[in-house]
């Protein structure tokens, strides 16, 4: 039975939980697959601190070149987008496989990390670079490879997820559920990677990429986090039927052009992924054979991402082990769209939140505003019981330009009656 070293750079989290996984599970993986992939090494700036991972003492060090230059696989699970960056085109010079979960590198450097990987014939994995231990990186790249992509939904961040989770719950603002996110883990001290969008936007540039056969960098995703949710817009929305979730969002039109954003979105209390809660995750793909399929899990932590980092290494020893090259290749450049839908020019349904003065001749003119846009409203409702002589006014609309609607709303936030900016909220009808 051939054996595969396999060398992890970064000792955290996830690089203990893929050493637990090795040790613990390298004969019941041989036993499956006909290959073992073996432990050669972990290297870390720190290699005293306890993990509470028993791995042997001669197995560690600080020498990560070293450890590259005796191993088949190497697993670089340190994160950031520099020193990481310089192992991993260290190891893919030298013709050594890379498996790594760096989302953030992989969305801004992947043309040029897989041009370094096709020179010398090496391979990277990266499944759990988005999503944690959900498969949806194989599920795109081999189980629904006969598909044309029409659209991805995902939710892909566990922290916003659970923010907004415990504040439609619990009927709690985003201040004090951040601070106990903080407190218990499932947010950073800094957390403005999560809250802003940028976590689940690295994701979606990945998903993108696959699913239409071009790195597209960051460049072209409009992204909008969290942190202007209120208390007030989770109500309405649950009176309306909605929930609000941060989703990452890749759709292709009629004409080929294909959009990618990230932004807090409303869809139906009846769609399966408004039933996803706390920090769990789950990615939507809409084929135009298979229809809507669903993917659903743990999004990070130490076992779950670990799950996906030793299936990648298991899938590369397998490779090793037939002589195979890439039986599936990681990523296939093969351009499958026209070309990228500007968010002014994407189109949807919207949701909109007006604080104003209750007095006769608003909504009219406020009608008038959106009708000469061109823009149909579905619904106008008014809340009764505000405070002082200020109102609520919440419209639905039609489908319509973004471009159209965001004219609409300078026009209104002029007039007199309006005491603060307009809330916006995007809404998809997701079965």
């Amino acid at each position: 039975m051939k054996e595969i070293k396999v060398g992890i750079i970064g000792f955290g989290t996830v690089g203990a939980g893929v050493a637990a996984n090795l040790l613990e599970h390298g004969e019941m993986i041989a036993v499956r697959t006909g290959v073992k992939p073996v432990l050669a090494g972990v290297a870390d700036v720190d290699i005293t601190r306890d993990r509470g991972v028993n791995v042997p003492k001669e197995l560690l060090t600080t020498d990560s070149t070293g450890l590259i230059a005796k191993s088949d696989i190497v697993v670089e699970l340190i994160g950031g987008t520099t020193i990481a960056k310089t192992f991993i085109l260290e190891a893919l010079s030298q013709g050594k496989s890379v498996v790594t979960a760096n989302k953030a590198l992989l969305a801004k450097h992947g043309v040029e990390l897989f041009a370094a990987a096709e020179k010398t014939g090496a391979r990277i994995g990266y499944e759990a670079s988005v999503a944690g231990g959900i498969p949806i990186i194989k599920a795109l790249r081999e189980g629904l490879a006969a598909n044309r992509i029409n659209k991805i939904y995902g939710i892909m961040n566990g922290t916003c997820n659970y923010i907004l989770t415990r504040m439609e719950r619990e009927g709690l603002d985003f201040e004090p559920i951040l601070k106990d996110a903080q407190q218990l883990g499932y947010a950073e001290a800094e957390p403005s990677l999560d809250i802003d969008g940028f976590d689940t936007a690295h994701k979606t540039a990945i998903l993108a990429s696959l699913a239409y056969g071009e790195w597209f960098g960051m460049d072209p995703l409009y992204i909008e986090g969290i942190r202007d949710i209120s208390l007030t817009d989770l109500r309405f929305a649950d009176e309306l039927g909605y929930r609000i979730k941060l989703l990452g969002i890749i759709k292709q039109d009629a004409d080929g052009d294909i959009g990618i954003r990230v932004h807090p979105t409303l869809i139906s209390k009846k769609a399966l992924l408004a039933d996803v809660s706390e920090v769990f995750n789950a990615v939507m793909v809409n084929g135009d054979y298979v229809g809507n399929t669903m993917f659903y899990g743990r999004g990070a932590g130490r076992e779950a991402t670990a799950s996906a980092v030793v299936a990648d290494i298991i899938d590369i020893s397998r490779g090793m082990a037939d002589g195979c090259r890439n039986s599936i290749p990681a990523f296939l450049p093969g351009k499958l769209f026209r070309g990228i839908l500007p968010m002014a020019k994407t189109e949807n349904r919207y949701y909109l939140r007006i604080q104003v003065k209750d007095e006769p001749g608003v909504i009219a003119r406020m009608s008038a505003i959106l009708g000469d846009k061109g823009i149909s409203i579905s619904s106008f409702i008014q809340k009764e019981g505000q405070s002082g002589d200020n109102v609520s006014l919440m419209i639905l609309t039609h489908l319509t330009r973004e471009e159209l609607i965001k004219g609409a709303i300078g026009e209104i936030e002029k007039m007199d009656q309006v005491r603060e900016k307009v809330k916006l909220f995007r809404i998809e009808d997701i079965s």
